[in-house]
């Protein structure tokens, strides 16, 4: 019990003490592609009334319309989902699935994709998926393919509804890099399956969850691998989501929703997470580099563009999150700006202007504390900017609610995803409400409440 007590005044200490804690686009000078590809996931497609299967047709307008505007090279070669290609796994689903993509290709576009464990399982055996998946598809569930001199090696989940990814398909997974690798070491290797290998993107990490360890002592081996996965739903165009390490890591997004990790708040889903659906178009040059751009669905506009040097060769490591954190820079508010506060009883609307990145990465948080006159911190929040749209936004606003009476120190901070902070705005404002016992008791229950949702959001 003792041992319990001190874990929980530990953990409320941390909690109240801690200081709070896009992709930049190195241009090449020439840059022709010799393959081209969609790579996405998490369509999710549902039987009817579906919102997620409408984009996968837009989808593939906007990389037709981005590979014909290339006057070196038009074509499209192929689009790669990353599994979760169904909501329920239901053989409507599939069939709608086949036909709308179907419906989307145009000749010379080859589909290649994997299933996955949980959404395009739930409804059959993983046994009879495959088979369905196959024979709607013409693409075998595990696969080794190459298009114009680019292997390509997918894995979906197991067909045994007991085992998650066999050791017989990792054996053949190691086979198939061997082999890809032994014909042309020099050039990247592209591997897909559903869930990010732990501890590489954004979404993968213990904590968010969405990581899986099968791969990684054999990927690890592979320095031509560029692995594509998806699963968390975490934005393509946050720029954790390129990674590299031994090998190179690139998270999907989805094209139903999106969703965080922020803070102790795992699996955070923001109000207009359904109003996205972003995918990559990837490009590989003769001589294995790589450029991709992040789009969205919804809005119809690029998110984001990476120059990658060729991966195949380990001395190409320009997105170690070390390298990427330690170029790095805090935004900044624009000289002369300043809060506001709309008045309110018990608190108001704070609003400011929005912070500029400096370094190409995009601001991904803005932090608010406000403080009363005895320094005590009351309110300890944050606003979550919707950078992983293609939306414009000229303020932040946050509301303030069951202060007591005082004077407050309010101030805002923004962040961008390595922790980066900017030099706070500040406003110093008077607040009429709750005085004497009445205010007391709402401090009190303002700090169990932060308790209680600091556990919720930990926990969830």
């Amino acid at each position: 019990m003792k041992k319990i007590i001190a874990f929980v005044l530990a953990a409320v200490t941390v909690f109240f003490c801690a200081v709070p804690a896009f992709a930049a686009t190195d241009g090449a000078q020439s840059f022709t592609p010799v393959i081209r590809f969609v790579a996405a996931s998490d369509t999710h497609v549902k039987e009817d009334n579906d919102r997620t299967a409408d984009r996968i047709p837009v989808m593939m307008e906007m990389a037709y319309s981005a590979a014909e505007e290339d006057g070196a090279y038009n074509k499209l070669d192929a689009v790669l989902i990353a599994g979760d290609l169904t909501d329920r796994g239901t053989k409507p689903a599939f069939d709608k699935f086949s036909r709308v993509l179907d419906g989307s290709l145009k000749d010379g576009t080859r589909f290649i994709g994997v299933v996955a464990k949980n959404h395009d399982g739930y409804e059959m055996s993983r046994k009879d998926v495959h088979a369905y998946y196959s024979s709607l598809t013409g693409n075998d569930a595990d696969f080794h393919i190459v298009i114009n001199g680019y292997h390509f090696i997918g894995l979906s989940a197991s067909d045994n509804d007991a085992v998650h990814y066999d050791s017989k398909q990792l054996s053949w997974l190691k086979e198939q890099l061997d082999k890809a690798t032994a014909e042309n070491p020099g050039k990247p290797v592209f591997v897909t399956h559903h869930e990010h290998v732990r501890n590489t993107v954004y979404g993968s990490s213990s904590f968010d969850g969405w990581g899986v360890t099968y791969f990684t002592n054999i990927l690890n081996q592979y320095p031509q691998v560029v692995d594509f996965s998806g699963h968390s739903h975490y934005p393509l165009n946050d720029p954790r989501s390129i990674w590299q390490g031994n090998f190179t890591a690139i998270g999907t997004g989805a094209i139903y929703y999106s969703e965080f990790t922020i803070d102790e708040f795992r699996a955070y889903d923001p109000p207009d997470c359904q109003d996205t659906g972003t995918f990559w178009i990837v490009e590989a040059d003769a001589s294995g580099n790589m450029h991709l751009r992040g789009y969205d669905v919804d809005e119809g506009k690029q998110l984001c563009e990476y120059y990658i040097d060729n991966p195949a060769d380990k001395a190409n490591r320009d997105y170690t999150p070390a390298k990427q954190k330690a170029k790095s820079k805090a935004p900044g508010f624009e000289k002369g700006s300043a809060l506001k506060i709309e008045p309110a009883y018990g608190g108001g609307k704070v609003t400011a202007p929005v912070a500029a990145s400096t370094d190409g990465m995009p601001v991904v948080l803005y932090r608010i504390t406000a403080k009363n006159s005895l320094g005590l911190t009351l309110v300890k929040d944050w606003v979550l900017p919707p950078y992983y749209r293609a939306l414009s936004q000229e303020e932040v606003e946050f509301t303030l609610e069951n202060l007591p009476a005082g004077e407050y120190t309010i101030s805002i901070t923004a962040e961008n995803a390595y922790g980066m902070q900017s030099e706070p705005l500040t406003l110093k404002a008077g607040i009429e409400g709750e005085t004497g016992f009445a205010a007391v008791v709402s401090v009190l229950k303002m700090f169990f409440d932060r308790i209680v949702t600091f556990f919720e959001r930990l926990f969830s």
